[in-house]
């Protein structure tokens, strides 16, 4: 009787983090390519952005964080997604896009029900501290050492950044934005937390 091992083809760390890099490489790039057409056609993207509890802005919800109001608010959200993201994304790329989704579509909806009135709000930051999140936690949530060691240099380098940016005293910022964005990063680690290693399936062939 014969017997085949089933194994699914995994990627080196090498692999994952080539990937990882070019794809928060090109997601950064789409955020300076949109500001440069927001410019360019005299901020018509701005309307992009979020205005609270109006039914027809639900769905900006998406876009809204991926447009920015002038370059320095591109500048100053790029390097951090850059490396929360490249961070997260070496867990899996699937996985990744995942809690993105889940952080951008709840952060969305939680600055469209609680953002003052007459306010516009719309860009990056809310999905970053969402990452920020996700990586300081889920190393803790999935009980891995050298997920729990990354989450605490990253929250060790820009705790005290991201606590500054929760402060409801920042006038022209969306601290709403970004402790739902914190939040939501929190429930992703812990919705999208991975199981143990499983032993390899074997199954007879026949």
């Amino acid at each position: 009787m014969a017997y085949e091992a089933r194994q699914e083809k995994k990627w080196s760390a090498g692999d994952r983090a080539l990937a990882a890099g070019k794809v928060m490489v090109a997601w950064v790039a789409l955020l300076w390519l949109l500001e440069v057409i927001d410019v360019a056609t005299g901020h018509a993207l701005d309307s992009f952005g979020i205005v609270p509890r109006e039914p027809s802005e639900l769905v900006d919800v998406i876009p809204a964080a991926f447009v920015h109001f002038g370059f320095a608010h591109v500048a100053a959200n790029s390097v951090p997604l850059l490396v929360l993201g490249f961070v997260a994304a070496l867990s899996g790329l699937r996985r990744f896009f995942l809690a993105c989704a889940l952080i951008i579509v709840a952060d969305g909806l939680g600055v469209w029900l609680v953002a003052p009135a007459h306010t516009n709000t719309a860009g990056a930051s809310g999905l970053i501290f969402g990452l920020f999140g996700f990586v300081v936690l889920s190393g803790f949530v999935e009980r891995r050492p050298l997920g729990i060691v990354i989450g605490l240099l990253i929250a060790a380098y820009w705790g005290t950044t991201f606590l500054a940016g929760l402060s409801p005293a920042n006038e022209g910022v969306s601290w709403q934005g970004h402790l739902i964005g914190l939040i939501a990063g929190v429930g992703a680690a812990f919705a999208l937390r991975r199981p143990p290693g499983q032993p390899k399936q074997l199954r007879p062939a026949g």
